[in-house]
């Protein structure tokens, strides 16, 4: 179908609401591209990708408008595929690898400059698979495409779909970049900035351009680096750890039946939903269910009250399984840390994380659940995990949290008096909401708490 001109919509067929609003996207892409030019629209990014079919029917989509004429093999825009699961990650050279090999596909890419860019969702990975299993699945898709491109010989350029908290991506910008495996950044690199982190790095023009320069000098040392610096024994370790780190993660947040129950009613996750300050709902369907949640108010409200769970739950177990008390392989997991730049910004994020977590404040959002067996079983579970962690990361690090930047510990030192009361309050007006007392004071109360927290933690979704 892909390689005729022939166009299948006809001026008489009456189509679906979804088929006109998806068309009209692409109709009004091609006005403007028409208007002001290529440059004007350059992508089309599939979220969810799972195969090459989805980036085709993409191309069916820009032909029936016109961006794509396949008699001249002209495409006016790059499709992006962006692979967001963990599974989907674990599939992405393998995708990469059927759709650079189909001839129709490849005529195009080769009119683009033989470019393909692949984007990385680091969002929806997490709320996946945990913050571990997440890193490093996002790294070996990288190392998979990379190799894929290679053999195919297309330049690869990525695009990292970052959010502004750990459990989204975030965290210094230096350190992700430079964690990168080799050769990633060969055609350049490409990230978003979101939420509170655009107006953290570029509202003054001066900390705007420091900001840059961090990106392009991180880009630039990254780029000199030629060779994986981790060795066989730490891609096995870690691909243990992850593995490990997956099953204590998913046994919680998606075997446990109960965890819903528990997390809706220990943060602010509904009264989240209700704030006019995100272009999409909080869950992508009716439904209550963690998967269909999505993941910017997943991590917002563990942010909230104090848990962060999704910056480190289940890194402890996996540390702690995989040593199984042998000493050689403690001391293997310091060596990792001090030589591998992936590995210890893995472990620098979930130190900010976990200095930022307070659990005697999370005991007051714990007595928002009603029952008793449920909140006690529950964060009894994460009260344990959390110690692990910690007690790993000093371990390993051979130091305190954050002890690699004072600085950043004394900022959240000196935040803290701020923002406990806050908390206590949100925790006083939620149960308030929650008994029937819905006045408009009380809702405002909440959200001013809300805004409160997330500017004086930052990095909170």
């Amino acid at each position: 179908e892909l390689a005729s001109p022939r166009p299948l919509r006809l001026n008489h067929v009456v189509y679906t609401e979804l088929t006109m609003s998806e068309m009209a996207i692409v109709d009004e892409a091609a006005r403007i591209v028409g208007h002001l030019g290529r440059p004007a629209i350059s992508h089309y990014v599939i979220s969810k990708c799972q195969s090459v079919s989805d980036v085709l029917e993409v191309a069916v989509m820009l032909r029936e408008a016109g961006l794509l004429r396949p008699t001249d093999n002209r495409l006016d825009l790059d499709i992006v595929p962006l692979f967001e699961t963990i599974d989907d990650l674990r599939n992405a050279s393998a995708v990469f690898d059927e759709l650079v090999s189909n001839r129709v596909y490849r005529s195009w890419l080769n009119s683009r400059g033989s470019v393909q860019e692949v984007m990385l969702g680091y969002s929806d990975s997490n709320k996946d698979g945990g913050y571990l299993t997440s890193n490093w699945s996002l790294y070996q898709a990288q190392s998979g495409l990379i190799a894929a491109a290679g053999r195919a010989g297309v330049q690869l350029r990525f695009f990292h779909g970052r959010g502004g908290t750990v459990g989204r991506g975030g965290g210094p910008s230096y350190d992700a970049v430079r964690a990168q495996p080799p050769r990633a950044v060969e055609v350049g690199i490409r990230l978003t900035e979101q939420g509170e982190v655009v107006a953290a790095r570029y509202a003054d023009r001066d900390l705007a351009r420091r900001s840059l320069e961090v990106l392009v000098a991180a880009t630039i040392e990254a780029g000199i680096a030629e060779e994986e610096v981790a060795t066989a024994d730490d891609l096995a370790a870690i691909d243990e750890l992850s593995q490990m780190a997956f099953d204590e993660y998913r046994s919680l947040v998606y075997e446990e039946p109960r965890f819903e129950q528990f997390f809706r009613a220990m943060t602010p996750v509904g009264e989240i939903s209700q704030l006019k300050i995100g272009s999409r709902p909080a869950s992508r369907t009716s439904s209550t269910r963690i998967e269909d949640l999505r993941a910017i108010p997943w991590v917002f409200s563990w942010s909230q009250c104090r848990v962060m769970l999704p910056g480190w739950y289940g890194t402890g177990t996996a540390f702690e399984r995989w040593v199984g008390g042998d000493p050689a392989r403690a001391e293997q997991l310091g060596a990792m840390y001090e030589r591998w730049p992936f590995f210890r910004t893995v472990l620098s994020n979930m130190g900010m994380v976990l200095a930022k977590t307070d659990l005697a404040i999370a005991r007051r959002y714990a007595a928002l659940v009603d029952d008793a067996v449920v909140r006690d079983d529950l964060f009894g579970r994460i009260v344990e995990e959390h110690r692990r962690t910690v007690e790993w990361v000093r371990e390993i690090t051979r130091a305190d949290l954050l002890g690699d930047n004072p600085t950043l510990a004394r900022s959240i030192r000196n935040r803290f008096p701020y923002l406990d009361p806050l908390n206590h309050l949100q925790v006083d007006l939620l149960a308030r909401f929650r008994a029937g007392n819905t006045d408009e004071l009380t809702i405002r109360g909440i959200h001013l708490t809300i805004n409160g927290l997330a500017t004086g933690l930052r990095n909170s979704g």
